[in-house]
């Protein structure tokens, strides 16, 4: 709700949150227009909550009561109320206070607090969602402490406020509880407020995966179109729970063998997901009968939304607003549907024709129906089988966020498979695959790189190789096909992570074992001599070559390779049951296989599924998820299943991604620190940027003067080499004599800024006949002073000239970037980013990924240079822009970077107003 009318009214505050049992409520400040709510929320408020609200029996609300609760300046008094549809649920307020108690104004900076929940919605976690988002809009307000008074018997308020991770104070007076909450968020409050948002997504994906009931709206009386085709794969895959047809027409009890009714509002029982097949136009009459029934999830798979056009987009926002509005969650729309392969659900609520596919171990997540399809194709022709599968379509609401949530904790799901058009919040995707990352593996695909006009994929506005970075950063293997995806997938999930990048080779091939030796090595492995056991080698031989490429100490992985026999079909068996006898003697290795034209052998190697042909066993439903050693197996690792190739390129580019996720789960093992550096004037530097900022209008973004830009980043250690005007000779002159001989004359004018190679740079300037004569050349080549803008600096000891960068990028946030300065960054691309904050770990990576790293190492006989003071430099600037978001771009260029220290000779700051909220502010889902 927005009151267009007020503007004082922060619509910013609005958020749709996911509580604590997967369904969904909308958190909004109270309104004038709140009165008749707020009354009916009271009187379905029990007499003991709100005997626990305000310390006396209360049954009603006065009219003074009604209007103070409903009338605020959200500043000094602020009131959000939870809600589902139009009614409240959950209501929260505070009042500043001063120091006697007593209402104040700023800049007083504590508030008295206090919330309400509707019983029927306790233990849902309200309260906690309601403080989170109270406690960023006071500390909005300049308020930086909560107040509150409960009754010891109160003991759920109690826990609401001690559980939420925030510095507090605890004492008992006066027959109450006094607790007093400091609001600056900590790490604690930071990681219980990641976990709730972990749970509820993830519970909230449950909800939708394993329903106990389902009911197909739509559903054609002929068996004709989407509705029935769904409705048969739900029947014919053997789902667990009750299914329902819907069809206004209907004329039977049954349709296509199941119960039918007329409307949803008829099944006289409870309705957990609900699959909508209607046009466009009729989807809203099926949400709001969905939404009366109380259905939990929907999987909409009517086409006509933002696949459509602006009028489609517009429509999509409104679904998803009306799904929202009932506490659901969304699937679609334009989906293609949900599979759940779990032996107690057999949830089959997608387009795919029965039977389910097989039990697995791969989760499988994609926005394309059509990349979907050729997925599942490709998995099902390879043996491979699926814990779950999730086709999000036009993605409106559930996305690969929340089933990363859900994979996380998903004892089921070994390894995570993603094709992605967009990443939709970059920097959350990249905080939940980089913990998901470091349980499973997380293979993303990722299209919509270079989206031609007119398409409705749309395109991020990060550059690839940023995203690519991000992307490493995190943990994710991305690679560049879904053939790749697939490929890398079944390895992952059969086989364990390789301990190293040796690479051993043995087979019936001369040639093929060079193209697979060749191939390793363009992949950064470290490939063995192949062993070739001739055209002549029979099963057995291969057996007794794996096994001792197994058992040996000089290999981390065996790559096989064959190719036909004579008799190829009375051998595949034989060389599949070799192969595996092998591995079973000595697992520990992963082992692919590359064939060439032999079928029956790939047939062999993915029938043998377990001692029966069966699918493994996951384990006890009721394990608790837990982060795996860095080298344990990557999937359940069976030695009854090995991945199969038909080009050594495909199989040695798995075996390679693996290999890098192995380096990156143990790396991580010790993720490293963001140090904190005692010299570092945080305070002063936010009271700086208020006096920068308190001219500057919101949305714009100002370029700090040379001499803000010094004193700000001086703030935090980095010291930029001074620098002084020179708009004559004169003026040069006694720049020099201020800053000391030698000197360097230099052009800033911003087509010669950086451009050495154009003559606009004077160095080693000894004296003042040296200066003038410099001055006179540079003007008369270049032009008049007052073109060039020609400065003065002291010479610094020679160096590697660098490029250092943080940029914040409205998807990603705070970026990080490092190249060398001149052609290597600027022609070739050989930069790198990391994501802020950055860890020591992290920019020592970040320095030594440049292609162009060994310059600054010693190459070909130079000297190296302090790359440990590069590296600090790097840190101080990560602190500088993630202690404040209101520092939206820094450039130091160059540093030059020399035997002994770092040192930027220019720099450029770019400020603004910080957005309201960032991604690690108040647990919120995406905006419609």
């Amino acid at each position: 709700m927005t009151i267009e009318s007020d503007p004082s009214y922060p619509a910013h505050w609005e958020a749709d949150v996911v509580l604590r049992d997967g369904g969904t409520a909308r958190i909004r400040p109270i309104t004038t227009e709140d009165a008749g709510r707020l009354v009916s929320f009271y009187e379905q408020v029990s007499d003991e909550s709100k005997y626990y609200r305000f310390f006396a029996p209360y049954p009603r609300l006065s009219d003074r009561d009604v209007h103070r609760f409903t009338h605020h300046d959200y500043v000094d008094r602020v009131g959000l109320a939870a809600t589902v549809g139009e009614e409240f649920i959950g209501t929260v307020r505070y009042d500043r206070i001063g120091p006697d108690g007593r209402p104040a104004s700023a800049p007083a900076d504590a508030a008295e607090v206090a919330f309400l929940v509707q019983d029927a919605h306790q233990g849902r976690g309200v309260a906690s969602a309601l403080l989170e988002h109270i406690g960023a809009v006071a500390r909005e307000r300049g308020i930086r402490r909560f107040a509150a008074e409960v009754l010891p018997a109160n003991s759920k308020m109690i826990k609401v406020f001690t559980d939420a991770g925030y510095e507090q104070k605890r004492s008992f007076e006066d027959g109450s509880v006094h607790l007093t909450l400091g609001l600056e968020p900590t790490a604690e409050s930071l990681a219980v407020q990641l976990a709730r948002e972990q749970r509820a997504e993830a519970r909230s994906v449950q909800r939708l995966l394993a329903p106990g009931s389902v009911a197909v709206v739509g559903v054609s009386r002929s068996g004709g179109g989407v509705g029935a085709a769904a409705l048969r794969n739900l029947r014919d895959s053997g789902f667990r729970g009750h299914l329902y047809a819907v069809n206004e027409a209907v004329t039977s009890d049954l349709l296509d063998g199941v119960r039918a009714y007329r409307t949803l509002g008829a099944v006289g029982a409870p309705v957990d997901l609900a699959v909508i097949a209607v046009p466009a136009e009729r989807v809203p009459d099926a949400v709001a009968a969905c939404g009366e029934h109380g259905v939990q999830g929907l999987v909409v798979l009517s086409a006509g939304y933002g696949d459509s056009g602006p009028a489609g987009l517009a429509r999509q926002r409104e679904l998803v607003r009306q799904v929202r509005s009932y506490g659901m969650r969304l699937i679609g729309p334009n989906a293609y549907g949900v599979i759940n392969t779990a032996r107690e659900v057999r949830l089959n609520a997608s387009l795919t024709p029965a039977p389910l596919p097989m039990h697995g171990r791969i989760g499988l997540f994609t926005q394309s129906g059509a990349i979907g399809i050729a997925l599942l194709s490709a998995l099902l022709r390879r043996g491979e089988g699926l814990s779950s599968f999730v086709s999000a379509g036009n993605r409106a609401d559930v996305s690969g966020n929340d089933i990363l949530q859900y994979w996380y904790e998903d004892d089921a799901t070994d390894v995570a498979l993603m094709y992605l058009e967009t990443l939709g919040n970059p920097r959350k995707f990249t905080r939940l695959a980089r913990r998901t990352a470091a349980a499973k593996p997380v293979v993303v695909a990722k299209g919509g790189r270079h989206t031609p006009a007119g398409l409705v994929v749309p395109g991020t506005r990060l550059p690839e190789e940023t995203v690519s970075a991000l992307l490493r950063q995190a943990g994710v293997i991305r690679v560049d096909t879904v053939t790749e995806l697939v490929d890398v997938g079944l390895l992952l999930a059969s086989q364990p992570l390789p301990a190293g990048p040796r690479i051993a080779i043995l087979g019936n091939s001369e040639s093929l074992g060079v193209l697979t030796y060749d191939a390793c090595l363009a992949q950064g492995l470290r490939p063995l001599r192949p062993l070739d056991l001739t055209t002549a080698a029979a099963p057995e031989d291969f057996r007794t070559a794996l096994a001792a490429a197994l058992r040996s100490d000089d290999s981390d992985a065996v790559v096989v390779t064959a190719i036909p026999w004579v008799s190829e079909h009375a051998l595949a068996d034989d060389l599949a049951a070799a192969l595996r006898e092998a591995v079973a003697e000595t697992p520990g290795k992963p082992v692919a296989v590359v064939h060439v034209e032999l079928a029956a052998l790939v047939e062999a190697l993915s029938a043998a599924r377990g001692p029966a042909g069966t699918a493994p066993v996951p384990p006890a439903p009721d394990t608790a998820p837990a982060a795996p050693a860095a080298d344990a197996p990557a999937g359940a690792a069976d030695p009854h299943r090995i991945p199969s190739y038909p080009a050594a390129e495909r199989a040695v580019k798995a075996v390679a991604e693996a290999v890098r996720y192995g380096q990156w789960r143990r790396a991580t093992a010790d993720a490293g620190q963001v140090p904190a550096y005692e010299d570092i004037d945080e305070a002063g530097a936010a009271l700086q940027l208020s006096a920068l900022l308190a001219g500057i209008g919101d949305g714009a973004v100002a370029t700090l003067a040379d001499a803000d830009a010094r004193e700000l980043l001086a703030r935090y250690g980095i010291r930029v080499v001074p620098t002084l005007p020179a708009p004559s000779p004169d003026a040069a002159v006694r720049a020099a004599g201020v800053l000391g001989y030698p000197v360097a004359l230099k052009t800033t004018a911003p087509h010669l800024r950086h451009r050495a190679d154009l003559g606009g740079v004077r160095l080693d300037l000894t004296n003042e006949t040296e200066l003038r004569r410099s001055y006179e050349e540079l003007t008369e080549a270049l032009g008049k002073p007052a073109e060039l803008q020609p400065v003065i600096q002291p010479m610094v000891p020679r160096g590697v000239d660098t490029v250092v960068r943080s940029v914040i990028d409205p998807a990603a946030g705070a970026v990080l970037s490092f190249g060398l300065a001149g052609v290597p960054s600027e022609l070739l691309g050989d930069t790198a980013h990391r994501l802020v904050p950055a860890t020591d770990r992290d920019v020592a990576g970040l320095i030594r990924s440049l292609r162009a790293a060994p310059l600054l190492f010693g190459w070909r006989g130079s000297d190296p240079v302090d790359t440990p003071a590069l590296e600090e430099l790097l840190l101080r600037l990560s602190r500088l822009v993630d202690d404040h978001p209101e520092v939206i771009g820094v450039t130091l260029e160059p540093v030059v970077v020399a035997g002994e220290g770092a040192r930027p000779l220019g720099a450029t700051v770019r400020v603004a107003h910080p957005p309201a909220r960032g991604d690690l502010g108040p647990r919120t889902l995406p905006s419609y």
